[in-house]
């Protein structure tokens, strides 16, 4: 990994009494990386003492998690990219072992799946709420990780310069799942420990508020990704609705040849109208997607794989 060129990326919102500790993790292990703290507003001393400890610190004025990740993403150039919280929760030990996992086997992102060490590195609800989300996330698109939400992970430069973030606060994690899994990057896991947060440092995260964004991300990356199943389901929906209040209607109508209920013939018409809409939607939709998939795909493809010959960029 020496001719690498490694950046560690910290998002930091108030962790005036763990980013110390976190800097000092990394700059052991990866000596020669480059090591940024992005601030996010905090109210603290977090800049003062990320700066003093060797960092090279930045700052981001959009509140939110995904807006630094926005802001770091397109602002650092490396050939792989550390990304972990400023809390000191998450192993720095454990980051070689993930870089070297990265570049042998040719790999766009390594997922630290934590471990936890201690009872109360996880909030309450927060691993149920976490196995849940990845469930879903399986469900939708097929496979997923043992741990969507870790923020502890490790990309090729190919990945990061080829992911349009756009989400705005801890839903970030997610929007990368759903990024890797969609343009089926080759990706791996490694776990990792996961530790209890040192004394003065206090979790950002809200477990009910935090988890509906959460699964609201993912419903509405379904309806971008997935727009004929999405669609579709709804026109069955709708279909199958039109269907069980047309029976009655039919069985009138082949004893009488009347339609006694005309509103409800109307309500039923409206409802196969709008299910064929649903349907012809989800095929436009689709062709759509599919054109912004490719143009994710290529340039994606504009940069090489981590660990291949970088001779014609650097001039070796």
């Amino acid at each position: 990994m020496s001719d690498l060129r490694i950046a560690v990326l910290l998002p930091c919102y108030n962790e005036e009494a763990a980013i110390a500790a976190t800097i000092a993790g990394f700059r052991t292990v990866l000596p020669g990386a480059d090591i940024y703290v992005y601030d996010n507003n905090s109210r603290d001393r977090t800049v003062d003492v990320a700066r003093a400890a060797g960092a090279i610190v930045r700052t981001e004025r959009i509140q939110g998690k995904g807006a630094v990740v926005r802001r770091m993403f397109a602002d650092v150039d490396a050939d792989v990219y550390v990304m972990a919280d400023g809390d000191a929760t998450y192993d720095a030990a454990s980051a070689p072992a993930m870089i070297a996992r990265l570049i042998d086997e040719q790999l766009d992102m390594v997922v630290g799946a934590r471990l936890s060490q201690a009872t109360a590195a996880y909030r309450r609800g927060h691993r149920f709420g976490n196995a849940l989300l990845t469930g879903m996330l399986a469900q939708l698109f097929g496979r997923s990780f043992t741990d969507i939400l870790s923020g502890y992970r490790i990309f090729s430069r190919r990945f990061v310069k080829s992911f349009p973030v756009l989400s705005a606060e801890f839903e970030i994690e997610t929007e990368i799942s759903v990024h890797a899994l969609e343009l089926k990057m080759p990706v791996g896991e490694i776990e990792t420990p996961y530790f209890e947060r040192p004394e003065g440092s206090e979790s950002k995260l809200s477990t009910y508020s935090d988890g509906f964004r959460i699964l609201w991300t993912i419903t509405q990356l379904y309806r971008i990704e997935r727009p004929v199943l999405f669609f579709g389901a709804i026109g069955a929906l709708l279909a199958l609705l039109g269907a069980a209040l047309s029976v009655p209607l039919l069985i009138t109508y082949w004893h009488t040849h009347l339609v006694p209920r005309l509103p409800t013939a109307v309500f039923i018409t409206g409802l196969m109208i709008l299910a064929a809409l649903c349907l012809f939607a989800g095929l436009i939709l689709d062709t759509v997607v599919r054109g912004r998939r490719e143009m994710r795909r290529l340039a994606y493809l504009s940069h090489r794989a981590p660990g291949v010959e970088r001779r014609l960029d650097y001039g070796a």
